[in-house]
């Protein structure tokens, strides 16, 4: 996750509550959709960000997670997502954010 991301997620948490605040993933692999996911949940790992040492605990899913896909209008998953979901390893996915959910999230 960029620096400026981060700084954006820091803001939006301050003004509205780690509670009310949900990150939605979209990377293209597992690994980076991990590694956004514990940077915003545990802090920034590489400890170059605004969040490096801020353990935020936030909720964060993948959009091709089976649990977000259901929230969407079909019609709008299937235009803005179903051709980047064909070639995604999204059980690889599911697995990883399931992961850093289990060891991070405080309010998941």
């Amino acid at each position: 996750m960029d620096l400026e991301n981060q700084k954006r997620v820091l803001e939006y948490t301050e003004q509205h509550g780690a509670e009310n605040v949900v990150v939605l993933l979209g990377a293209a692999d597992a690994e980076g959709a991990g590694l956004a996911a514990e940077t915003v949940e545990a802090g920034d790992p590489t400890y170059a960000g605004p969040l490096t040492g801020v353990s935020l605990g936030l909720a964060c899913y993948h959009v091709c997670e089976p649990v977000v896909k259901e929230e969407f209008d079909e019609a709008v998953y299937e235009e803005q997502v179903s051709m980047m979901e064909m070639v995604l390893d999204v059980d690889e996915i599911v697995e990883e954010m399931d992961d850093i959910r289990g060891e991070y999230c405080q309010y998941c």
